[in-house]
């Protein structure tokens, strides 16, 4: 055999098989460009932010409808608004359940609008994906803007109410035995935000929402693994069990909310100046409100016998 001979047959036993499936760089490079092409297909989707999409009128039309639905499926009870300063800029910091579909957003959002009238500025920041999901284009008409410092900032500079969670989909998909737990993840921009702007922050907690479905997973290895957490922000892909699909994974192809009990209690406003100094220290202040926050969701949990049930 000669030399050339037995050079070839050194490649091709050291080259791997592909089966007719590409070598595993192939594929990886395969998954990258299915990747990106869907990332460039919703960021088209999504809508530019703005405040004024916000329309009085229309929230005034379908509040009671709405509120109906809310009020009979989820039996949707909201305490506290009196804590809610009657005008004036706030930022309102809420845990948040229930995957993509947020119920208890939508919850505080009827509440707001009947408590205070549908002329009062109220914004909810939300992510950038659930904006861009078919016939949710309501949301923005009653208020949801895409969650960025920048929206934030102008919807308090309007002198507005503006919610905000903390958590983000870290915290709406946490597994559903965690459903009493307040996990903002160690984030502390709303506390910066609150010193930026010099507005109170008024605590929201709910619960309920993380009974809608049976949460299993974050699902963070998971996107991780499919490079969702660098194309599409998504620091998580959830898994969880849900009608009418079963198991659900994404939770983007829309699902039917189990009629869980929603119960949401408003405590009262933090002046951060006031009770930590000139100079708050972020961590003490994360702190107490958390805890505050902990303390009102395990009285919450303490009033409900069954899941779902209430």
């Amino acid at each position: 055999m000669s030399d050339a001979q037995r050079s070839a047959r050194r490649r091709t036993r050291t080259q791997p098989s592909t089966n007719g499936h590409g070598t595993p760089r192939q594929r990886q490079d395969l998954a990258s460009r299915i990747t990106a092409a869907v990332s460039e297909q919703v960021q088209r989707r999504i809508p530019q932010a703005d405040l004024d999409e916000r329309d009085p009128d229309y929230i005034r039309e379908t509040l009671p409808g709405l509120w109906m639905l809310v009020s009979f499926y989820f039996r949707g009870e909201v305490r506290g608004l009196h804590n809610v300063p009657s005008t004036g800029p706030v930022l309102l910091v809420g845990n948040h359940s229930g995957g993509n579909l947020t119920p208890d957003t939508l919850l505080f959002t009827l509440a707001f609008a009947t408590y205070f009238g549908v002329e009062r500025r109220f914004f909810q920041l939300a992510h950038n994906l659930v904006l861009s999901f078919p016939g949710l284009s309501m949301l923005r008409k009653h208020g949801t803007v895409a969650a960025s410092p920048e929206n934030a900032e102008r919807a308090l500079d309007t002198g507005a109410a503006l919610l905000v969670y903390p958590g983000g989909d870290h915290e709406v998909h946490r597994p559903s035995w965690e459903s009493a737990r307040v996990d903002f993840a160690g984030r502390k921009g709303f506390i910066r935000l609150a010193l930026r702007k010099d507005v109170p922050i008024v605590p929201v907690v709910s619960i309920g929402g993380q009974e809608t479905a049976l949460f299993l997973s974050r699902g963070a290895w998971l996107s991780r693994l499919l490079g969702l957490d660098r194309s599409l922000r998504l620091k998580v892909l959830p898994i969880s069990i849900a009608p009418p699909w079963g198991l659900v994974i994404g939770d983007v192809a829309g699902r039917i909310p189990l009629p869980a009990k929603l119960t949401t209690q408003v405590l009262a406003p933090i002046d951060l100046r006031e009770e930590f100094g000139d100079d708050p220290d972020l961590e003490e202040v994360y702190g107490e409100v958390v805890t505050r926050m902990q303390d009102a969701l395990d009285a919450l949990a303490a009033e409900r016998r069954l899941p779902i049930v209430g």
